[in-house]
C-alpha cells in the first residue's frame, strides 16, 4: 500500500527529480523501486544515477541491482573475510581440495566483471581491489589499456598481483596520479622502482608489499619458507 503511495506521487516528478532522488538511495532500494513501474524503470537504468559503485563481496557482483554504463566513475570491491586470508591467500599447490573447491566458486567473478567494465566504462577514474585474491596481472593491465581516464589505482591485499602489474601502470598509465599496492606479496622492490623511474609523476606507495614472503614454486621453495608460508595460513 505504502509503495503504491510513493509510486504515485515519484511518477508525478519530472526526470531530473528523480535522478536526484534515486542517488540518495542504495542499490538495492533502486532497484526495487524500479520495479513498480516502466517510469522509474527508466530511471534506475539510466547509466547517469550510476557514477559510483561499491561492494563488500564478489558474490554482490551477482546480483541484479546495478547498472554499468559510461558514467561510471568510482569503483571499489573489498573483500574483508576471513575466507580471504584462510583459504584465497594461500598459493594453489597449498591447497588442499577442499580449499580448491570453495575458491572454485567465486575465483573468477571479479576478472569476469572487471572485463565487462573494460568493455562499458571508459570513464573510470577510481578502481580499488583490495582482498580480491584472484584477479591478475592481466586483469589490471586490461583495465589500464581500456581506461584511459584512470587516475587512481589501488590495490590491497591482492596475492596474485607481480611486477608485470606495475609494467602495465608504466606503460599504459598516462592519466594516472596514484597508485597504491598494499599487502600485494609478489610485488618486489625491483618493481617499484622500475615504475618509479619509467612513472615519477605517479604518487607510488606500497605498504608491506616489498617486505612479504612472495609465492614460488613448490621445487623453487626451500622448506623453512614454505614451512614458514603454510603456518601463516594455516
Amino acid at each position: 500500500m505504502l509503495r503504491d503511495f510513493l509510486t504515485m506521487h515519484l511518477t508525478q516528478l519530472n526526470r531530473e527529480c528523480l535522478l536526484h532522488l534515486f542517488s540518495f538511495l542504495d542499490k538495492d532500494s533502486r532497484r526495487s523501486l524500479s520495479l513498480t513501474c516502466r517510469q522509474l524503470r527508466e530511471v534506475y537504468l539510466d547509466p547517469c544515477l550510476w557514477n559510483l559503485l561499491h561492494f563488500s563481496s564478489p558474490c554482490q557482483l551477482r546480483w541484479d541491482n546495478y547498472v554499468l554504463g559510461p558514467s561510471l566513475r568510482y569503483l571499489t570491491i573489498c573483500w574483508y573475510s576471513s575466507r580471504v586470508q584462510l583459504v584465497c591467500n594461500i598459493e594453489d599447490w597449498l591447497k588442499s581440495s577442499f580449499q580448491k573447491d570453495i575458491c572454485s566458486k567465486h575465483d573468477s567473478l571479479v576478472s569476469t566483471f572487471l572485463a565487462h567494465v573494460c568493455q562499458m566504462c571508459p570513464n573510470l577514474l577510481t578502481l580499488t581491489l583490495s582482498g580480491c585474491a584472484h584477479i591478475t596481472d592481466q586483469d589490471v593491465v586490461s583495465v589500464l589499456q581500456r581506461c584511459k581516464k584512470l587516475r587512481s589505482l589501488q590495490l590491497e591485499n591482492c596475492v596474485r598481483i607481480t611486477d608485470r602489474s606495475l609494467q602495465g601502470v608504466a606503460e599504459h598509465g598516462d592519466n594516472l596520479e596514484e597508485v597504491r599496492v598494499d599487502f600485494c606479496r609478489n610485488i618486489t622492490k625491483a618493481g617499484l622502482q622500475s615504475c618509479k623511474e619509467m612513472r615519477p609523476v605517479i604518487q607510488l606507495s606500497a605498504e608491506r608489499s616489498a617486505d612479504m614472503i612472495p609465492d614460488s614454486k613448490p621445487e623453487e621453495q626451500p622448506l623453512s619458507k614454505a614451512l614458514q608460508k603454510f603456518l601463516q595460513y594455516s
